[in-house]
């Protein structure tokens, strides 16, 4: 019986560590060939020297288990190592048929706070980031399809955050950022369908060196039971997304963690109001609007131990 992704190669940023790893290590387990790329900084806000290993080591990992992998440590916030890497995989395999852009990095501070290079590098990590293999990315599979006079196939799955969905205000780089990348997503959906090509973005919460703050006071489980935060709960979700399977899921958003699969809808209109005359007045508009906005509940935070069922140690 044949594994879903055999005979395509893929390439997962990001893939050293945390979600990036667990992605690799499925898209492999299910039958791809896999090129992971990890820059391998050791400060999850970019700093440190740049290091081989936590790609070697994914990569290792995979051939160790009967699957073919390469490593790569290109900074896919430069242009021309992100080209570098596809060109990788293509030298490689022969072709490129799945993207999983995850890398990143944080530099947490409130607006009023921020420097415009801690604004600048998240920006330019992730979303420049997941635009650059993008770009390139669709580029080969635009001459494929030209070349082959038809569809080719083309998975892209990206990583947004509920940071993007339900805000946070101490991120406010990167959650522009990862509201950046659903854009992009959808944008890349459209363009790139009629080359047989999906775009897709999930929103993962996982434990994970980039979240280990905002998860520090939520209980890892006893007993040998899987933790409801380990990236093994977003990886399969990934699989599927980058399968033949979803050959119909294309431009879509999805919240995956511990469990669960939440499909987000786009954004749908709250209230219509129409001015009476040709344009609204100042005086209208307060007479509409302030009222709509005072009968409102007051916005209520995202609380994740209620979705998660997760205990603060």
């Amino acid at each position: 019986m044949s594994l879903p992704l055999e005979g395509l190669s893929a390439i997962v940023t990001g893939a050293g560590r945390g979600l990036g790893r667990a992605e690799a290590l499925e898209l492999a387990r299910l039958g791809a060939s896999v090129v992971v790329n990890d820059y391998g900084q050791p400060g999850r806000d970019g700093s440190g020297e740049a290091s081989a290993a936590p790609a070697d080591e994914v990569a290792a990992e995979i051939r160790a288990s009967g699957g073919q992998a390469v490593a790569d440590l290109g900074d896919v916030s430069d242009h021309e190592q992100a080209g570098a890497l596809v060109q990788l995989a293509v030298d490689t395999y022969g072709k490129l048929d799945i993207l999983v852009n995850n890398a990143g990095i944080l530099r947490d501070r409130m607006v009023f706070s921020m420097t415009e290079d801690e604004w600048d590098s998240v920006i330019r990590v992730h979303l420049k980031g997941h635009f650059n293999t993008t770009h390139f990315a669709s580029v080969h599979w635009r001459a494929r399809s030209k070349e082959a006079g038809g569809p080719v196939y083309g998975r892209i799955v990206n990583t947004s955050s509920e940071a993007f969905l339900a805000g946070s205000a101490g991120q406010p780089n990167y959650a522009a950022a990862k509201g950046g990348i659903v854009g992009l997503t959808t944008s890349t959906a459209l363009a790139l369908g009629k080359y047989g090509v999906t775009a897709n973005a999930i929103c993962p919460r996982a434990r994970t060196r980039m979240t280990e703050d905002v998860f520090a006071g939520f209980a890892e489980p006893t007993g040998g039971r899987l933790d409801a935060l380990a990236p093994e709960h977003v990886s399969p979700l990934v699989g599927y997304l980058a399968s033949p399977a979803a050959a119909k899921v294309n431009g879509q958003l999805l919240v995956v963690h511990g469990g669960m699969v939440a499909i987000v809808e786009r954004p749908k209109v709250a209230a219509k109001f129409d001015s009476a005359k040709e344009t609204f007045t100042f005086d209208e508009l307060d007479e509409l609007l302030s009222p709509y906005y005072e009968e409102r509940p007051a916005h209520e935070t995202f609380a994740a131990a209620e979705v998660l069922g997760l205990k603060r140690s």
